[in-house]
């Protein structure tokens, strides 16, 4: 690929090398931009700068772009927390950390990856980028997650998710004391079209959305909460929660404190759903992880 050579305007002095290129080649994801970055393929005045480089205006940047990595799960020797497995399936207890599948500036380290290597072929229904998820959870979520072996089992269970007969139980502490003993919350989930890592409940339009909760403990500032989702949207617990003044602690994008955590107190405790091939009911239960435990110790003081 052709580089791109960018000239700094004397306007821009005091901008970051990253602030500069994220705002002049729009067409290129931050996460791209990022990773050339730190590969080198970027050069102010013929030297390869880091991110945070303060520009002074009238340096001469040169772009050389690399093709992305081909999004498909490669398999890597990586250690998987296995909770139930059997013919059809197989539910993983993720690590706060870890990201589900291949994307933009994650083609290492996955969840998929760890799996094709355990187990060699899953279903194809998700594609070569997602082989065998039926769901996901975000990074920073530990939990049980739902990984289909078979085409066959990947359509039943694709089938129990949107008849809602999936049973999703997360626990997650919020900051500051929720008003009652429990609630529901329906409002729409969207794109947040100012902050597009963000959703948001604010706009008329959405996809409809429910999560219910109950107090399980109240411990200084915060409220520990069992929430259960009756829909998969993308943050729908961060942002229904942080939608009644109760962001999730450690949830710095929905407006939570920050803290040296590494990681939001939200994890994914408990699924039920019928076996694709048995029809019986199958519960399995993912522990509390050791550092929400620690951080639980933390909040009581």
């Amino acid at each position: 690929m052709e580089p791109i050579i960018l000239s700094v305007p004397a306007a821009n002095a005091g901008w970051r090398l990253d602030q500069f290129l994220r705002a002049d080649l729009k067409d290129y994801s931050r996460a791209r931009l990022q990773e050339w970055i730190r590969a080198g393929r970027v050069t102010v005045n013929g030297r390869a700068e880091k991110a945070s480089h303060a520009l002074h205006g009238g340096e001469r940047i040169e772009v050389s772009p690399a093709a992305p990595a081909p999004l498909s799960a490669v398999a890597e020797d990586i250690p998987l927390d296995i909770l139930y497995e059997d013919s059809d399936v197989v539910a993983v207890n993720k690590p706060a950390g870890m990201v589900v599948h291949a994307g933009a500036g994650a083609h290492s380290g996955t969840l998929t990856n760890a799996l094709v290597h355990r187990f060699g072929a899953l279903s194809a229904v998700g594609g070569e980028m997602r082989p065998g998820i039926v769901h996901r959870i975000d990074k920073l979520t530990s939990g049980v997650l739902l990984v289909a072996r078979t085409d066959a089992a990947h359509r039943n269970l694709a089938r129990q998710f949107v008849s809602r007969t999936v049973e999703k139980t997360y626990i997650a502490l919020v900051c500051g004391g929720i008003a009652g003993e429990g609630g529901r919350i329906t409002k729409p989930i969207a794109r947040d079209p100012a902050r597009r890592t963000r959703m948001t409940t604010r706009l008329a339009a959405g996809r409809t959305a429910l999560t219910e909760y109950k107090v399980l403990r109240r411990i200084g500032k915060f409220t520990l909460l069992e929430v259960r989702i009756g829909t998969g949207r993308t943050h729908q617990i961060r942002v229904h929660l942080a939608s009644i003044g109760h962001t999730v602690a450690g949830d710095r994008l929905y407006g939570a404190p920050a803290d040296d955590s590494g990681r939001f107190f939200l994890h994914a405790a408990r699924i039920a759903f019928d076996g694709p091939s048995s029809g019986e009911r199958i519960v399995v239960e993912a522990p509390l992880p050791a550092e929400l435990e620690e951080w639980m110790r933390k909040v009581e003081g």
